[in-house]
């Protein structure tokens, strides 16, 4: 390792956990004035110090690299493009910012969220005194800011998962009769009667009623299905304290943004359960990560187990770091969660040149695809189609694409890069949406990046639809 300064960022992880130089040197075996000199970057880190301190805090040893900025310098930035922000700031002096002073970075990025939030409440006040006289505000998009609060988290909750595998312990289940043991943990701790009901409604697939404790089940949900439902509802009955304080800690904006945290939280408890963390983890890694023998191993669905890969970031016992997104046809992005630095814009759209949207052609099949990002951070990216069929004739059924993408420094570790020239690999060239995108000549840009200027003339054309000044 060349001589690294990591002054800023080793003081942001001390004051986090509310360690003194002196206190912080004696874990590391070091002098507090040598200590001192690293957080002021008159010494460099050097391996052993490194690998103590990825120890002592249980941080990645990548945590002080330059390259996992990648998403902070994105979303930086994206605040600096907003116009109503008024920044002038280049790539570079935001590069630099977040190297020497992320939590200054991070914090600019978090104040713009809540301007964007604020903003949003007061229109939606201002429309509803228009409307019904009301004047009640509200937050308009509180998928956002849950997606946004498990985003910067990495996806990864530990209380959570902690709590599951310590569940997971006690029932000791057998791997093929998960839901018999789940049921039986709800019928003999909790009084839970559960029944299935050939028809609970138009569109309802569960129903659980706290005060009678009836859980009444749909016959249309398939083995996996069911064995969620009941690990999510066992999360509200193990581990609403628990649940109740994440939500508090999360400081969320408004009523509906709450109970959608709540949801969020109990169904990634029923994840943890159903796939405990350190079980999951070692089987993850003999199959290399391949997801449909994962699914057939866990009997879960292929999008389940990928949304559980992309929360293997416990400290010490890390999996492969990947972002997961599940889009629609229309290109919608219902679900994103990332433990990489792959950023998705807040701004909308995302890249059509993205496989996750050719999968689409190829309904079932795995499509992989190396892509490039406009930083030059190059990704392993395995897309594939996923289908919920029809409960009886008439019913739409859902298609989505699932996609789920490393950082191609990690992919050696995977089974889809089998095959491949990682050290001189043919990239796509995509961007996080068109809207921040940098790359001026993409001959499939849908809308010209915010805070540029366009160059408009009547006598001449190139194969980009936005020539920027």
């Amino acid at each position: 390792m060349g001589k690294t300064y990591v002054g800023a960022r080793l003081r942001q992880l001390r004051t986090e956990r509310g360690m003194s130089q002196v206190a912080l040197a004696q874990a590391l075996e070091i002098s507090a004035s040598y200590l001192n000199q690293i957080e002021h970057d008159v010494r460099p880190l050097t391996v052993p110090v490194l690998l103590r301190i990825s120890e002592v805090f249980g941080v990645d040893t990548t945590f002080f690299s330059s390259q996992d900025d990648t998403r902070l310098i994105a979303e930086l930035q994206e605040v600096a493009m907003d116009q109503e922000m008024g920044i002038d700031a280049n790539p570079q002096e935001i590069a630099e910012m977040v190297s020497t002073h992320p939590s200054m970075a991070r914090a600019i990025v978090n104040m713009h969220r809540r301007y964007r939030n604020t903003s949003a409440q007061l229109a939606a006040a201002t429309e509803d005194r228009f409307t019904d006289g009301s004047g009640s505000a509200r937050i308009s998009k509180p998928h956002e800011e849950v997606r946004d609060y498990f985003y910067q988290r990495q996806n990864y909750i530990h209380e959570l998962d902690a709590a599951a595998e310590e569940l997971t312990a006690k029932m000791r289940f057998h791997r093929r009769d998960v839901a018999g043991e789940i049921a039986a943990r709800l019928r003999t701790e909790h009084g839970v009667q559960i029944v299935e009901r050939i028809d609970l409604g138009e569109n309802m697939l569960h129903r659980f009623d706290a005060d009678t404790r009836v859980l009444e089940i749909s016959p249309h949900l398939s083995g996996g299905q069911k064995l969620f439902k009941f690990a999510a509802e066992l999360a509200y009955l193990e581990c609403g304290e628990l649940l109740d304080k994440l939500v508090e800690d999360g400081n969320f904006s408004s009523e509906d943004s709450r109970k959608l945290a709540y949801l969020g939280l109990a169904n990634y408890f029923a994840a943890a359960t159903v796939l405990p963390y350190s079980r999951f983890h070692e089987i993850a890694e003999d199959f290399h990560y391949d997801i449909e023998r994962l699914s057939a191993f866990f009997a879960q669905s292929y999008e389940t187990i990928c949304h559980r890969l992309s929360t293997l970031q416990r400290p010490k016992l890390r999996g492969v770091p990947f972002s997961f997104v599940r889009v629609d046809r229309a290109g919608n992005m219902s679900k994103r969660q990332s433990a990489t630095g792959f950023h998705f814009s807040s701004s909308g759209g995302t890249c059509p040149l993205w496989n996750v949207y050719e999968t689409f052609a190829y309904p079932g099949k795995i499509l992989i695809q190396i892509a490039q990002m406009p930083d030059g951070r190059k990704y392993l990216w395995v897309a594939r189609t996923v289908e919920r069929r029809a409960a009886r004739y008439g019913q739409p059924s859902k298609t989505f694409a699932i996609g789920l993408g490393c950082e191609l420094r990690h992919a050696s570790r995977v089974i889809y890069a089998d095959g491949l020239d990682l050290d001189n690999p043919s990239a796509t060239p995509i961007g996080a949406g068109c809207r921040v995108c940098e790359r001026a000549n993409c001959p499939q840009r849908a809308f010209p990046p915010l805070g540029k200027a366009l160059d408009i003339s009547e006598h001449q054309s190139t194969i980009a639809p936005y020539v920027l000044r």
